[in-house]
């Protein structure tokens, strides 16, 4: 079997996992929040590891034209998915305020099966609507493009709900601390 006959036979199970990202995301966030043993110092040094990922998938969104082009401007002249990869920073950032090996477990692994299904499902996707720019912005065969951060973007790419779970994390942490 070729290793293009692999990656498609795993496409589908990648697309389902990639699509419930979310409810997946809730259960596990309730089950590492009862989990947690926050105190306030992991809360201060995880939630401003969390906030640096924030602050990437904002620079990110804020250069996303999601459907439209091959993003090269802003973190993705640098890393081809600084969503995830803000995401993942995150993630360790919640693991370390939570304080709690379980949890961390739990996150660790949410992130790895959804954030995998979720790059395979996207580069499927973007190989087959921009085959030849695709491939070379895989290959480092383009050049980056100058564009300005968007807030506009950043909106359209509904990034305020990141904040906003960004936020009740914190709040539901120190609701947690000492219990």
């Amino acid at each position: 079997m070729t290793a293009e006959a692999g990656t498609r036979g795993s496409q589908p199970f990648a697309a389902s996992v990639a699509r419930l990202r979310v409810p997946l995301g809730f259960l596990c966030a309730i089950l590492a929040y009862w989990l947690a043993q926050p105190t306030s110092h992991s809360i201060v040094i995880g939630m401003s590891i969390a906030g640096c990922g924030e602050l990437l998938r904002i620079w990110a969104s804020g250069h996303l034209d999601k459907g439209r082009e091959v993003t090269r401007s802003g973190p993705y002249r640098f890393v081809r998915h600084p969503l995830y990869v803000g995401s993942t920073i995150m993630g360790i950032g919640f693991i370390v305020a939570a304080r709690s090996w379980p949890a961390g477990l739990i996150v660790g692994a949410y992130l790895a099966l959804t954030l995998s299904a979720a790059v395979r499902t996207e580069e499927a996707a973007l190989s087959s609507r921009f085959p030849d720019e695709y491939s070379a912005y895989r290959e480092g065969r383009t050049a980056p493009v100058e564009r300005s951060f968007s807030l506009a973007r950043v909106a359209a790419n509904r990034e305020y709900r990141a904040v906003a779970g960004f936020a009740l994390a914190i709040g539901l942490l120190v609701l947690r601390i000492g219990k």
